[in-house]
């Protein structure tokens, strides 16, 4: 195979992960030619966008018992109700969060937004763990206050509202669940029907012990109960979403052992500047320079090589790679 143009130095590839499809190019004759073409893949979508359906469906039970548990937390005046009640809407507003995300990542890729809106998704995880760390601190705040001053719960009409939310919470745990392991916005919201069904639990169980024995307090314990239970989670979210946005290696992605292995492909002087980073849940890009033994290898088998290598054992989809010869210099980038 022979190498390639002086004058050409740096060769690149990619999959094509957001905007309009390329009109396929006109075969052209030549052997050369179709030596050195290459396809640029099938688009890729975002992890979420595959379980938009049950997300939508899960927005609409919980945001209509929403309504009904702010009303019955009111009418009985039962906080463990009310903190579950502020728990649903915050699940309603994140899990339209999600819902807007998908749908705008959707948008081909315009302007000076080259990687489209595909981080929409991660930021609405980080607004959902704002908004459960918000309430988390509410329900500690009144349960402190009810210690102080006990007030009277209703048990009969707090255990209804709790049974027909845990029958909602478990309707779109069960929805979630699936999407939940692929998508970092969705398993946000996968997290907060999670705490939501456990809340409703515990509320069950306190109205049952206020139907029994009379003691309120329970109501106030479950309460705490509920908000202690969503801190660990919401900042496992956070530090999941925080770390997409700083732009770290994927966990268990080590990019030494990722050098070591690019530099080890025959014909592979050196590699340098590697960046592997997430877009969104299921969108893993990666950038390299790597540096060619220009006396008759086959640049063409170096590329799809260090590609198949970045895309089969790191988890990249969206790999760019230039090649260049070793005379060149290449110039500090600055990082």
């Amino acid at each position: 195979m022979p190498t390639p143009p002086r004058w050409a130095p740096s060769t690149e590839t990619h999959d094509e992960p957001h905007g309009r499809r390329r009109r396929p190019r006109p075969r052209r004759r030549g052997r050369a030619r179709q030596r050195w073409g290459h396809s640029h893949g099938p688009r890729i979508g975002s992890a979420g966008a595959e379980h938009q359906r049950p997300l939508a469906i899960a927005f609409g039970l919980t945001a209509t018992y929403a309504l009904v548990e702010v009303v019955g937390g009111v009418l009985s005046g039962s906080l463990a109700l009310i903190s579950d009640a502020a728990h649903m809407g915050t699940d309603t507003l994140g899990l339209g969060l999600a819902l807007a995300a998908i749908q705008l990542a959707k948008r081909p890729a315009a302007g000076g937004r080259t990687y489209g809106t595909y981080r929409l998704e991660v930021l609405a995880a980080v607004i959902n763990g704002l908004l459960l760390f918000g309430v988390a601190f509410y329900v500690l705040f009144e349960a402190y206050r009810r210690f102080q001053e006990p007030s009277e719960v209703l048990g009969v009409p707090m255990l209804i509202v709790a049974a027909v939310g845990l029958i909602v919470n478990l309707i779109s745990f069960r929805l979630l669940m699936a999407g939940s392991k692929e998508s970092l916005n969705l398993k946000g919201a996968y997290l907060e029907v999670m705490a939501d069904m456990l809340g409703s639990v515990g509320v069950i169980v306190g109205a049952i012990v206020i139907a029994v024995t009379g003691f309120r307090q329970v109501d106030t314990i479950v309460g705490v109960a509920i908000g202690l239970f969503i801190l660990p989670r919401t900042w496992q979210l956070m530090r999941q979403a925080l770390r997409i946005l700083m732009e770290v290696a994927p966990p268990g992605v080590d990019v030494d052992a990722a050098t070591r292995e690019l530099a080890g492909v025959p014909g592979v002087k050196e590699v340098h500047d590697l960046h592997i980073w997430t877009l969104t849940s299921g969108m893993e890009a990666a950038t390299v320079h790597i540096v060619v033994d220009d006396r008759g290898v086959d640049w063409h088998g170096i590329l799809d090589r260090t590609r198949s290598i970045l895309m089969e054992k790191y988890g990249v989809t969206h790999p760019t790679i230039q090649l260049e010869p070793e005379e060149h210099v290449e110039q500090p980038a600055g990082f």
